[in-house]
């Protein structure tokens, strides 16, 4: 049975994998979704991660599908309770930015989506710098004061605001974030190691990776000359056309070789050994493409193996 990990200063506990909500209402329609988030959670998965805005980019779609689907999901499992329920506020093209008007009626929108009266962690999916410190606590301290969210988490900031962020909430005694979402993986290091890092393991944050698999870049599937069919597949493309790429391509496959296991699980499992990450976000389209993501939780690399990896994409 894998061990949950403990998220943060915060009280929730996780699966060492976060199941991306982003596909769903996308490229997974309702019934795909649901067979997905059933595979996950019977193989003992509780950590799901969506947003508001998942996925108004969708010709024809206005934001908020990814939430309808989780939460008409919850309703005909009745299983609400078994999930840590991850989302987030700012991006949805009605509920832009983050004023606390836009935090607190964003969220309000975002419970009657998922058909719940709490979501467990709440983030803002980009800083909004027009907005001050104690604007965005204040909103958010509110939300968890009643009930309405259980922790907090940010995305997309800069390590200085974050910093920022933090002395407020320690010296008004006000809701904390405890989680942060980095775009962090083998071949996108630069954004999360350095500041922001340091901030997040000096204040006890736990992060929770996006793009952890490079768009799927880190699955294998994009080689020189490969046409692969999928809806990211320009961006993971791109990653074949610089050394770094290749480079570390080439030392997940000889792990993976070596291991017998997936090179999708191998790069999770380097972000996982990383000293802040609680666990890296992934999605499926497919019920197929589970089993190499959900192996992360039993799968440890040696630490001659993430020193390999490490080095393969400095």
């Amino acid at each position: 049975m894998t061990s949950l990990r403990k998220l943060g200063s915060s009280d929730l506990e996780v699966f060492p994998l976060a199941l991306g909500g982003n596909v769903f209402g996308w490229t997974a329609d309702e019934a795909q979704s649901f067979t997905v988030l059933d595979a996950y959670t019977a193989a003992g998965g509780n950590f799901i991660d969506t947003a508001d805005v998942y996925s108004a980019w969708v010709p024809g779609n206005k934001g908020g599908e990814s939430e309808t689907v989780i939460g008409d999901w919850f309703a005909a499992r009745g299983n609400r309770s078994d999930v840590v329920l991850a989302t987030k506020v700012g991006a949805h093209p009605d509920y832009k930015g983050l004023s606390a008007n836009t935090i607190k009626s964003g969220a309000e929108e975002s419970l009657r989506r998922l058909r719940t009266d709490y979501i467990d962690l709440y983030y803002t999916h980009y800083d909004d710098p027009s907005v001050p410190v104690e604007e965005i606590i204040g909103a958010l301290d509110e939300l968890v004061t009643s009930g309405k969210v259980r922790a907090i988490a940010a995305s997309n900031v800069s390590a200085e605001r974050l910093q920022e962020f933090l002395d407020f909430s320690d010296r008004e005694g006000l809701a904390r974030y405890s989680a942060l979402q980095p775009h962090y993986n083998l071949v996108s290091r630069d954004t999360y190691e350095g500041t922001l890092e340091q901030v997040a393991s000096r204040s006890g944050l736990a992060a929770v990776p996006y793009y952890a698999l490079a768009s799927g870049f880190l699955t294998g599937k994009y080689r020189p000359g490969a046409k692969v069919d999928s809806a990211r597949a320009e961006g993971a493309g791109k990653h074949l056309e610089t050394e770094r790429g290749l480079r570390v391509l080439a030392a997940l496959d000889r792990i993976a070789q070596e291991r017998e296991a997936e090179i999708a699980t191998v790069a999770l499992a380097w972000l996982a050994a990383q000293p802040t990450v609680a666990a890296p976000i992934a999605s499926a389209r497919t019920v197929e493409q589970l089993p190499a993501l959900l192996a992360v939780g039993e799968f440890e690399l040696t630490s001659a193996e993430v020193s390999a990896l490490t080095k393969a994409s400095a």
